[in-house]
Order: structure tokens, then sequence, then C-alpha cells
């Protein structure tokens, strides 16, 4: 199906006067010169939003989970599949993020359930056979148990993984080490 066109006037250069014989286009009224504006603001305000949430959540520091989400896999939901960039039902992984003062570092994150605990250590099985060892102090073992299901983030320097937040719960908690109400965390 084709679209009859208008006929094209010769010539004719955008926002010179109309050619004779053609009447003038007429303005915008009012209230669609509002509605644009209102959705020029809208857009930007948008924008700004998006920039603003990308900047601050990549300087919050060593709480910060995959692509620099708030509270680990689970992102802003905390929950399994939800968060920005659907990370909630990641097992593990490796991510960078910012160190705070100009440079980058290497994390760890992992979702798994505690096979073996000490008030110094703590080894996290996930579902896919993954296994890990990871160094806590003894605030981060504190209220843990062998088959509690924990999301930890770590650095790591040589073969030293040093977990900097330990989450209790498969939700990977939400915000800098808070947890969803009702399932207890801890940072440290």
């Amino acid at each position: 199906m084709t679209t009859p066109q208008a006929p094209s006037t010769p010539d004719q250069t955008w926002g010179a006067a109309p050619a004779p014989g053609q009447a003038p286009k007429p303005a915008w009224p009012t209230g669609k010169k509002v509605a644009a504006g209102a959705v020029a603001a809208v857009i930007v305000a948008g924008g700004g939003a998006a920039i603003w949430a990308a900047s601050s959540s990549a300087a919050t520091g060593t709480q910060a989970g995959p692509g620099g989400t708030m509270g680990g896999p689970g992102g802003m939901t905390g929950g399994p599949g939800g968060g920005m960039g659907g990370l909630g039902s990641a097992l593990h992984g490796e991510y960078v993020s910012s160190d705070g003062n100009g440079g980058y570092v290497t994390k760890i994150m992992q979702t798994g359930q505690v096979t073996a605990l000490s008030a110094t250590s703590l080894t996290a099985k996930s579902d896919d056979g993954f296994s890990k060892t990871y160094t806590i102090t003894s605030a981060q073992a504190t209220g843990l148990a062998t088959g509690d299901t924990v999301t930890v983030v770590a650095t790591e320097s040589g073969s030293t993984a040093t977990a900097t937040s330990v989450t209790d719960g498969e939700s990977g908690g939400q915000g800098q080490g808070t947890p969803p109400s009702g399932v207890p965390g801890r940072t440290g």
C-alpha cells in the first residue's frame, strides 16, 4: 500500500517564506508548546537521575555489588532475577569497581551455601559446584552457621580472598549491608 505524497515545492528553503499562493503553516498552539516543553523536561530529568544514580553507586565503595548496584547481585530490588542488569540470579563472578581514590579494584561475588566456617574464614559452595574460601572477621562470622546461604563480596590479593561484605540469605541484601526486612545480615 502506498501513501500519496504531497506535491513538493521546488527549491523551497526551510524557514523561508511560503511560495506565492501558498498559505503559511500555522504556529503550534500554546497547549502543544507546553506539552512539548514538559516532555523535554521529563527526558532531561530522567537522564540526570540516571547519571546521578550511576555516579553515586560507583562511589559507594566496597559494599556495591556488580555493576555498581547496591547490595550485590539482587541490585535495588534485592530479589532473584531483579535489580538493574538482572544479576539477581548470578551465582559467582568477578567485576571491577572504583576504589574511591581514582583507581579500580577487582571484586569477587559469590552466592552459595556455607560449607565450612570459623572466626576467620568461610567457605561457600554455589549451586553449580563452585567453591571458594574467604578470609572474614569475627563480626562477619557472628550469627552464621554451616548450611546458611550467603552472598559474599570480596577482594583478592594473590591467592587470598578477603570478604568486604557477607550477607546472610540469597537475596544479597538491599544497600550497604542492609538486608531485606526479616533477613539478618552483616558487613565488616
